[in-house]
């Protein structure tokens, strides 16, 4: 009888917690050091409105004692296992009440004011469900990082790019891009996104544990007819590849394998057979050219072994296929260019040089 009164108190006190106007919340896994340097940051710069959570992917560093000694006003969401990034923040998620998330990694260092232009922006237009910072470089902060830049776009066949960045290329940021600017996804370094659609569109697809699941998600945004933004106003700042190494062969795995579902999803149908046979072609000469030229037998077995992975699960993603076509939308927001022709044919190592998106 006391368990049970115990727990209609709990759920009672569940029930009548407020929502919060925003939530930040940090997804750590081994993150102590990251953390140690960044987290002040957060804590110092942002709202206080804004409720500061770091949920735990079941770290075996010393994270959660720390946290526990250092910031203990800090809420902490425990979880059991590491579940990747998709499904780590799905869980964290559930268990959070506010109207905006920021998802925020923990090699982040923000800056005064970045959190307000970005929800000030989201109060004004209701039809944009997600949003992002100007994103530059920790290591020289007249650069911008590779990760999001100032926002992201696809090419014809699925490539991502930048307003910053494209391939290895990352510009110098000298005010080029601090227009506000729609984009077709923002990076999962600092995302900002309204919780209502988050769960419409069904949150990340935790299947892809890491690696292009924010794209896939602004993509289903955007299939939904919303808008997603990149407002410059804010700036932060972020170390990037603190989890994977750019050089590590499963980071290159996990790219491929998940571009490729990605595009499977939420391809139109009238494009779906022509992009993937491009694909085909395309991902192994790009693994030819990983092993002739840059002598990277990893990254070749990875592209190989993602094609395999894709082709045994991609009909797993049929419902997902069928339900994202529903949304309609003649235009599905990829630019009408191929990235390839664009930087290694033309010479166009810069978004402004691009076609226009």
């Amino acid at each position: 009888m006391t368990a049970l009164n115990n727990q209609a108190g709990n759920d009672r006190n569940e029930a009548g917690k407020k929502e919060k106007d925003c939530a930040i919340v940090i997804l750590n896994w081994n993150g102590q050091k990251m953390m140690e340097q960044y987290l002040p940051t957060v804590i110092e710069y942002s709202r206080d409105d804004a409720e500061i959570i770091v949920a735990d992917n079941a770290s075996t560093d010393n994270s959660v004692e720390w946290l526990k000694e250092r910031y203990p006003q800090v809420r902490k969401i425990i979880l059991d296992r590491n579940y990747g990034f998709a499904e780590g923040y799905n869980k964290a998620l559930r268990q959070v009440k506010a109207k905006y998330y920021v998802l925020l990694n923990s090699d982040v260092e923000v800056t005064h004011h970045w959190l307000t232009p970005l929800l000030e922006e989201m109060e004004a237009h209701t039809d944009i469900a997600a949003c992002q910072p100007k994103l530059l470089s920790v290591r020289g902060h007249d650069a911008f990082e590779y990760a999001g830049a100032c926002g992201g776009y696809l090419d014809r066949f699925g490539y991502p790019f930048c307003r910053g960045r494209i391939f290895d290329t990352v510009e110098d940021d000298n005010g080029q891009y601090d227009n506000a600017q729609e984009v077709l996804w923002a990076t999962g370094a600092c995302l900002l996104i309204r919780a209502a659609d988050y769960w419409s569109a069904g949150g990340l697809d935790g299947r892809f544990f890491a690696h292009n699941e924010e794209i896939d998600l602004c993509w289903r945004l955007h299939r939904m007819g919303k808008r997603i933004f990149c407002f410059p106003e804010s700036e932060v700042y972020h170390v990037g590849g603190g989890t994977l190494p750019k050089s590590n062969p499963m980071k290159t795995f996990l790219n491929f394998r998940n571009n490729l579902t990605m595009l499977y999803k939420n391809l139109p149908d009238s494009d779906l057979h022509s992009v993937m046979r491009w694909r085909w072609f395309l991902d192994y000469l790009a693994a030819f050219e990983t092993l002739i030229i840059n002598r990277k037998w990893g990254d070749f077995c990875a592209i190989f072994r993602a094609r395999r992975a894709f082709k045994r699960w991609r009909h797993s993603f049929d419902d997902d296929r069928k339900r994202i076509q529903d949304y309609g939308m003649k235009n599905d927001g990829r630019c009408p260019f191929s990235i390839l022709k664009e930087y290694y044919l033309h010479k166009h190592h810069r978004y402004s040089e691009l076609p226009e998106t």
